[in-house]
């Protein structure tokens, strides 16, 4: 552990939350702060060609990453990658059509067979070299997320190969054929702890786990194929890198929260804007840290509604472990305008 780290790690608000303490003003970023809403964001992809492009230049994925920190001094920046990085990786075909989202070869039995787990990291050293670079440009009181999908919300879009309205398609497999489904998802947990941990070591100071389609499982499913194996990658993670700090996402779980963070460890539990945060904060009983959770559309309608709807996030966790948060990525019409209200709102 060198002294930079632990100056780093003492001057962070948003890691003195993991740790276990009450910061107030809460310390904030937003999901998806670094993209389309921001002009020079804008600039640097049409320099880079396509998505994917962007994802794997570290220069580009650096600077990306940063200029939000740049405009708006969040006490954290996440790493500038995506999800679909994995599958990739272990030999999937993956490309992101303009305007419609991540294109894939739907998987199949034998393509499940050939994913390839080993390797991995080595595939991926482009993003890691990203992290290195935005890990030695930060300000010290700047945490550095980075992040990988829960196996679930990853699968989903292998099985696919698109993003569905109810992911009903990796629903069907799991329940018609739980074996195969079980060997995808047990692939995908190997492959990001491998993922995870090579961060870790390239430099971030937390991850997040993302598990944005958590919310279309039934309470049995949820907890087979979202909370035991996000569970595992925590264990898996600390098993090489005890201490590591961990934020598990589980989208759209509502008052499924408490029993999330005791069957997961994790330090933190990003929650959306349908969950009641005075209600699952008394759950918690300080168990872990809380972080979200304001609805975007109010980030894009500004204005009087978006000062009431951050009072009353701040006054129902007050006191409490919080990192201010929006309750899923920013959207590309929010006005710069209304982030900068944000900021100022929150931050008294």
């Amino acid at each position: 552990m060198t002294d930079a780290g632990t100056t780093q790690r003492e001057a962070s608000r948003f890691l003195a939350v993991l740790d276990g303490a009450a910061v107030s003003p809460p310390p904030i970023w937003l999901m998806r702060q670094a993209g389309r809403y921001l002009p020079e964001y804008r600039a640097v992809r049409a320099e880079a060609g396509g998505f994917l492009d962007l994802c794997f230049d570290p220069a580009r994925a650096a600077r990306v990453t940063l200029q939000p920190i740049e405009r708006f001094g969040f006490d954290a920046a996440i790493l500038f990658s995506d999800i679909l990085v994995i599958p990739h990786a272990m030999g999937r075909s993956v490309r992101f059509a303009e305007g419609e989202g991540p294109r894939l070869e739907p998987i199949d039995a034998e393509g499940i067979e050939a994913l390839e787990v080993e390797g991995v990291v080595a595939r991926l050293a482009s993003v890691l070299e990203t992290v290195e670079r935005v890990r030695g440009s930060l300000p010290a009181s700047t945490a550095l997320i980075g992040f990988c999908g829960a196996p679930f919300t990853v699968a989903t879009y292998m099985i696919a190969g698109r993003g569905t309205p109810d992911q009903a398609p990796a629903r069907l497999l799991a329940a018609r054929q739980p074996e195969r489904f079980a060997m995808l998802i047990d692939r995908l947990v190997e492959a990001s702890i491998d993922y995870l941990v090579a961060q870790l070591d390239a430099g971030a100071d937390a991850v997040q786990i993302f598990d944005s389609w958590a919310g279309v499982l039934a309470p049995p499913s949820f907890r087979r194929w979202s909370e035991e194996p996000i569970a595992r990658i925590v264990a898996g993670v600390r098993a090489r890198k005890p201490g590591a700090r961990i934020i598990g996402f589980p989208k759209g779980i509502d008052r499924a929260v408490a029993p999330f963070a005791a069957a997961t460890g994790v330090n933190a539990v990003g929650v959306d804007w349908t969950v009641p945060l005075r209600a699952v904060r008394d759950e918690l009983g300080g168990r872990c840290a809380l972080q979200g959770n304001l609805d975007p559309m109010l980030l894009v309608a500004g204005g009087p509604a978006l000062e009431a709807a951050i009072d009353d996030i701040l006054e129902a966790m007050a006191g409490a472990r919080f990192i201010f948060n929006l309750g899923h990525g920013i959207v590309p019409e929010t006005p710069i305008a209304h982030v900068e209200q944000l900021i100022r709102r929150v931050r008294g």
